[in-house]
């Protein structure tokens, strides 16, 4: 009798485990899939204006390093022209020197691409009121760059580990969170042909 009864309760806890098994193996999917869902198509008055960079991840694990010791990076989109035309201008510093970088590109749904490149460039949810998530797929290079920039210089640690969560749920290493007392580069809005030029380097290479 007692055999049996061990017998039952070997069957029960194999059960239990089994069913936590399945449980969480379901769930992270489903946590994912949450968490990565595309926003829908920006509101482009509400997408306007300048926002620093919070913190960044790449799947390239050799460009991580050259992030990290970025001081300081921004984004800014501005209406161009019709209702999907937007400018989008980016600047990062390191030590005392700036670089930005301008763009034409055309808002198609939940992403833009860049003209002539390969870049594929995606809105991604955030919870984060005042944030854009957007994910770079470098398609020629088959990487990813994920970043999160915010009109605030520092956020809540609730908002910074739903970045953590989304990275890794794109199999991405831990990102990198820019220090928020370092100075932002001065606003320059470049219309320049090279700084197009650079731009495309930078999306690449950063």
């Amino acid at each position: 009798m007692k055999s049996l009864s061990k017998a039952v309760m070997s069957a029960v806890a194999a059960a239990v485990l089994l069913l936590c098994f399945v449980s969480v193996s379901c769930s992270v999917p489903l946590a994912c899939e949450n968490l990565l869902r595309p926003l829908g198509q920006p509101d482009l008055h509400g997408l306007e204006g300048r926002r620093a960079m919070i913190a960044g991840s790449l799947s390239h694990l050799p460009l991580m390093e050259p992030l990290r010791r970025r001081d300081s990076a921004t984004a800014e989109f501005s209406s161009n022209s019709g209702e999907s035309g937007i400018s989008f201008r980016r600047s990062s510093r390191s030590g005392d020197n700036c670089h930005y970088a301008s763009y034409n590109v055309t808002l198609k749904g939940n992403s833009f691409t860049f003209k002539n490149d390969n870049v594929t460039t995606t809105f991604v949810h955030t919870s984060c009121h005042d944030c854009i998530l957007l994910k770079f797929d470098v398609e020629s290079e088959q990487r990813q760059h994920f970043y999160l920039f915010s009109k605030r210089r520092q956020l809540e640690e609730m908002e910074i580990e739903e970045f953590r969560a989304q990275a890794q749920c794109l199999n991405l290493p831990p990102p990198v969170v820019m220090d928020p007392t370092k100075d932002l580069c001065p606003e320059q809005h470049s219309t320049n042909p090279a700084a197009q030029t650079e731009n495309k380097t930078e999306t690449k290479n950063d």
